[in-house]
């Protein structure tokens, strides 16, 4: 490190690589075969800190094109400087969708940077809340067979001992009801009445239709609905929130602080994606600020960017435990977590404890 404490960041390095499913996979509104991971790797001084987003491939070129010049330079230490320089950066081009996502990896990079130049692992740089991480099993795809649903769910609860789990429901743009209840039924009978059980309909209901099935669902223990109707529905989240008895969530979508404070009135829960929101940096701001209102946080996806920063906030709920997710983290980083007994501990290593494992990933390299 320098000895005035500056720092200085090089141009970044940035990757992206899709992955095919080991299954078809659809929810409630769309259907897909791959997934595309977008890698920032963020050198200053003698370490080097790993960041990443779920995005198209185009991601990739937005980092080297538009932020790289912004980031190059600066002062590894002073994130919120950066992060607020990032911003303000694509003002003009838009910060919601890709812009946001390629900030939320060079942030991700820049937090695990800074923990590695000082030696310590993320979690104590950020200062934890607790020591261990909740996390619910997530997947049960609509286009999964009931003997694929049962096995994952089994694999989950009874395998790992994880006793929360996530299925998609609203098959169909909601057309497929009948369905959705009778798959939320078999996935009862497999986790058995300790577990918890969750759905996530992606927006495809109605408002009503979404109140009428909520009622069916709490009669086999559904404690948690997500995104019932679309997110951009807040007066219609908050009709089916007072409805109902299970807790609703949204805010996977979220892109800035401002839409985490429109959010928080209609929500039981909210959802915040270190991936989508802006990195760590907003993820915090969005943790506090739903604190403030009484309400709990929960960590959507990319599970292993989000377990150093959810032990660092007290009125954490649970981190996604996403399957797409998992098995990509899982393949390309050493380092990654094991959830056996439904929670993590991010305290591994230094930074968030991650490494790419760049010659194993290369054959799925896209940009």
């Amino acid at each position: 490190m320098a000895e005035s404490g500056y720092v200085r960041v090089e141009p970044p390095v940035v990757s992206a690589y899709t992955i095919p499913a080991d299954a078809p996979e659809a929810d409630g509104t769309s259907a897909w075969d791959t997934t595309t991971i977008v890698v920032a790797e963020v050198t200053a001084g003698d370490a080097t800190g790993t960041g990443w987003t779920y995005a198209p491939a185009a991601t990739a070129d937005f980092v080297r094109e538009q932020l790289t010049p912004v980031l190059t330079g600066r002062d590894a230490l002073s994130i919120p400087a950066a992060h607020d320089a990032l911003t303000k950066a694509v003002r003009d081009t838009g910060r919601p969708g890709l812009a946001c996502r390629a900030i939320s990896a060079l942030d991700i990079a820049l937090w695990d940077l800074k923990a590695r130049l000082l030696e310590v692992p993320l979690v104590r740089l950020l200062g934890a809340a607790r020591d261990d991480v909740p996390v619910y099993g997530s997947g049960g795809f609509t286009t999964y067979h009931d003997t694929h649903l049962a096995a994952q769910l089994n694999g989950w609860v009874h395998g790992q001992g994880i006793p929360r789990v996530k299925i998609k429901v609203g098959e169909g743009w909601g057309r497929a009801a009948a369905r959705d209840v009778a798959r939320v039924r078999t996935a009862r009978e497999v986790i058995g009445q300790k577990a918890e059980l969750y759905v996530d309909a992606g927006g495809a209901y109605t408002r009503k239709q979404a109140v009428r099935i909520g009622r069916v669902l709490a009669e086999h223990g559904v404690g948690w609905f997500e995104e019932p109707v679309s997110s951009d529905d807040l007066r219609g989240l908050s009709l089916v929130r007072d409805a109902l008895v299970c807790d609703v969530a949204a805010g996977a979508y979220g892109c800035d602080l401002a839409y985490f404070a429109r959010m928080i009135p209609a929500v039981d829960c909210l959802q915040a994606d270190a991936t989508r929101c802006g990195g760590l940096t907003e993820w915090l701001r969005a943790a506090a600020l739903a604190q403030a209102h009484g309400l709990e946080m929960s960590a959507r996806g990319a599970p292993h960017a989000h377990a150093a920063v959810a032990a660092c906030v007290p009125n954490l709920r649970h981190v996604e435990w996403y399957h797409d997710h998992v098995r990509i983290e899982s393949m390309f980083f050493d380092g990654a977590l094991d959830p056996t007994g439904g929670t993590v501990r991010p305290d591994g290593g230094t930074g968030h404890g991650l490494l790419l494992r760049t010659p194993d990933v290369e054959e799925y390299r896209v940009a």
